[in-house]
């Protein structure tokens, strides 16, 4: 006998087994549903989950959501045959079920579907995972049929709908002529905004007893991606504000030698990058991915195209241009332009109004301390504004590639071809962002949370966050 469904009061998880056939998707659903990239095994390869595991979805600390990833259905045609030898007047199909598991076949021909059934009669309904690029065959409307015996709620999941050709069509005309006319459209790989709030409300309709705890489910989920959200937006602030800050000394000797000067210049441009690259390892980390998985880390190591554009006089440029006005003030009092043009600017020039312009365009500190490094023949290399749009474009990017992406996604997804597309629609809120690290300039400390951790660097960090919010929202 199968074991009693929990009452709707008891506080226990509601069970749910995950179904369907070979190479459907269902690890890679239950992957993406609880944010799990260790979940399982997902491979091309079918038959992959070979026996029942079992998952939790997490909401305020207990176990809300039972899933059990159940071995896929691979021949129900000639298990329907079988349970019609269990046939007989007035008996449920249930029944029939319930005599084939214990039944010798259970174990042995049949070991496999045995698994899913059996996993089925204990759960409160079931996801019916099916792959919408495959075309409708008989043995589909067999295991249709077949997991229809069980009398549990079925609710089927059209998987990978973002994929060409799918024959959506042809799969919701076979569901409806088995009578399962809730349907859920869904990507295990790359999952659309609402997907998870569908799933979980449509399975309320089937669970009526269980449509509070449900939708207590997606409140959860909806408030986790909007924290999210903004724990992501803080950590890409802070690493502007405190690449803003960066200050690297360069002596009259150094700065003199061609070699040694570039040597300065290189140092710097790599530190950017290292920060960039912790930067890209905390959001990876932040929305539930691996750092550093060759496999399915979605950003490689900050290098070829990456690192070129962010030190790219043509993308500076455009940086330059975006930002408006206010990046341009520099120039005009004489920041050196090679240096400008090379993503770095010279804090201190040769004449005075060289440091004049450095201090107006870059917000720098006290301008007694400027004129001492001048006299001390010291200068001081910083980053450019254009290299810190260039970031921020980048970050966001990125944000935006993990939230549209399914954590059974293998593939590597590399966001820097569309960052500056996705984010030039909205100049305003990437200006007010660079804009808002301005006091960063003039406060070396905050390079470092350790130790420049103060009311006005979190209120700095806070305002950048905030306008990078709303370039998000805009972005859609």
């Amino acid at each position: 006998m199968s074991a009693p469904a929990p009452a709707a009061d008891s506080g226990s998880p509601i069970r749910i087994a995950v179904v369907g056939h070979t190479n459907a998707g269902k690890t890679s659903l239950l992957r993406t549903l609880t944010r799990r990239v260790d979940f399982g095994e997902v491979s091309e390869r079918p038959g992959t989950t070979r026996h029942v595991e079992t998952v939790e979805l997490q909401v305020h600390g207990r176990a809300a959501v039972r899933f059990f990833d159940t071995p896929g259905l691979e021949d129900a045609v000639a298990l329907r045959e079988h349970l019609d030898a269990f046939a007989e007047p007035g008996a449920q199909p249930s029944e029939r079920v319930r005599r084939f598991l214990r039944g010798p076949e259970a174990l042995g021909v049949f070991e496999q579907e045995a698994k899913v059934l059996r996993a089925l009669l204990q759960a409160d309904a079931a996801f019916l995972v099916i792959d919408v690029r495959e075309p409708v065959l008989p043995k589909f409307r067999a295991e249709v049929a077949l997991l229809a015996s069980c009398a549990k709620p079925v609710l089927p999941v059209l998987n990978f709908i973002r994929a060409a050709p799918g024959r959506e069509a042809d799969w919701r005309a076979l569901l409806s002529d088995a009578g399962l006319h809730a349907v859920v459209r869904f990507d295990a790989t790359a999952p659309f905004t609402g997907a998870e709030r569908d799933l979980y409300q449509d399975l309320g309709t089937l669970l009526p007893a269980h449509r509070s705890a449900l939708r207590g489910v997606v409140d959860f989920l909806d408030a986790e991606a909007l924290a999210r959200r903004h724990a992501a937006c803080t950590r890409i602030a802070t690493l502007l504000v405190e690449t803003a800050a960066l200050r690297r000394p360069a002596s009259a000797e150094d700065w003199g030698d061609p070699q040694a000067r570039q040597a300065c210049i290189d140092r710097l441009q790599h530190e950017v990058l290292d920060r960039a690259q912790r930067g890209a390892d905390a959001l990876l980390l932040l929305y539930g991915f691996r750092k550093g998985d060759a496999g399915e880390a979605p950003l490689p190591p900050l290098q070829g195209r990456w690192a070129l554009d962010l030190f790219n006089p043509d993308a500076l440029k455009d940086a330059g241009l975006l930002l408006g006005k206010g990046a341009a003030v520099g120039a005009a009092l004489g920041v050196v332009a090679d240096l400008a043009m090379a993503g770095l600017s010279l804090g201190a020039g040769a004449a005075l109004g060289g440091a004049v312009g450095g201090a107006l365009a870059q917000g720098w500190g006290p301008f007694g301390r400027k004129l001492a490094n001048l006299a001390r023949g010291v200068r001081e290399l910083s980053v450019e504004d254009g290299v810190l749009l260039l970031l921020a474009q980048r970050q966001l990017a990125l944000l935006q590639a993990l939230e549209q992406r399914g954590h059974a996604d293998t593939r590597r997804i590399e966001p820097t071809g569309t960052a500056a597309a996705a984010t030039a629609p909205h100049p305003q809120g990437l200006a007010r962002a660079i804009h808002a690290t301005r006091p960063a300039r003039s406060r070396p400390a905050w390079e470092d949370s350790r130790h420049g951790d103060t009311p006005a660097r979190r209120a700095a960090v806070a305002e950048v966050a905030q306008a990078l919010q709303g370039v998000l929202a805009g972005m859609g």
